[in-house]
């Protein structure tokens, strides 16, 4: 008889357990904000469907890819950050210049926490490509609501949006041109930029920031996230003319 369902039974109960609990703190919190802000009928059923989707790929890839018999401290925290993205990305259609300020510590708490998941995982010994996968998407996710908060709010122009959308740009190329699917070396220069670019997007709807100021930094981060890629992209292309490259007779 097979052990493999015996195995994931462990992550996927462990996971439950961590994921339901978030989730109702997270509708607590959201009708709290969407009472205390006057926020629409739609706040709350938007913040929850964002949460369950979240949930339910997290999910579905555990079983596969998390090689623990625990959900880990770690995941949790990625998860509680995956709350906090889901309340703003329900203040999309909102009136956002009313609550920039909620906006803005609700984002900043979601980067502070950034860091916290990667250490949790190392100290427990638990760190995984699952982990791994789940903290960038959650930072790829923050990335685009933030982006379209800022527009929203009329903080910056249109182009923010290339912010958010870069990645997904990104990993839809990656559908149609082969190359673009290998897998990427480790690099302290794409956490760094990423990282950056969050604190520029948080700069920018930042109501205490002067709005041509939050602009520019926006602008800046943009600029640094756009070479990133292509330095990325660059290297994708490069490996991979190498690896085709016919090999010279002796």
């Amino acid at each position: 008889m097979s052990m493999t369902p015996a195995v994931h039974q462990g992550p996927l109960r462990t996971a439950l357990l961590s994921i339901l609990p978030v989730g109702l703190a997270t509708a607590a919190a959201a009708g709290l904000c969407a009472a205390h802000f006057g926020l629409s009928a739609a706040y709350l059923p938007t913040v929850m469907l964002v949460f369950a989707l979240g949930a339910v790929l997290v999910l579905a890839g555990l079983p596969r890819h998390h090689p623990f018999g625990s959900f880990g401290a770690a995941n949790l925290t990625t998860t509680a950050r995956g709350a906090l993205v889901a309340m703003l990305a329900g203040l999309t259609g909102e009136r956002v210049r009313d609550v920039l300020a909620f906006a803005t510590v609700v984002a900043g708490v979601a980067a502070a926490l950034d860091g916290l998941d990667g250490w949790l995982a190392r100290r427990t010994r638990l760190a995984s490509a699952f982990g791994a996968r789940f903290d960038m998407e959650t930072d790829a996710l923050l990335i685009l609501v933030l982006a379209v908060l800022a527009w929203q709010s009329a903080r910056a122009g249109p182009w923010v949006l290339a912010s958010g959308l870069m990645r997904y740009a990104f990993v839809a190329a990656g559908r149609v041109v082969p190359c673009l699917r290998q897998p990427l070396p480790p690099s302290q220069r794409r956490k760094s930029v990423a990282v950056a670019q969050v604190v520029a997007l948080i700069v920018a709807l930042a109501p205490v920031v002067p709005a041509g100021y939050g602009r520019g930094v926006a602008a800046a981060g943009l600029a640094a996230l756009a070479l990133s890629f292509a330095l990325d992209l660059a290297w994708l292309i490069r490996n991979a003319a190498s690896a085709n490259a016919p090999v010279s007779g002796q």
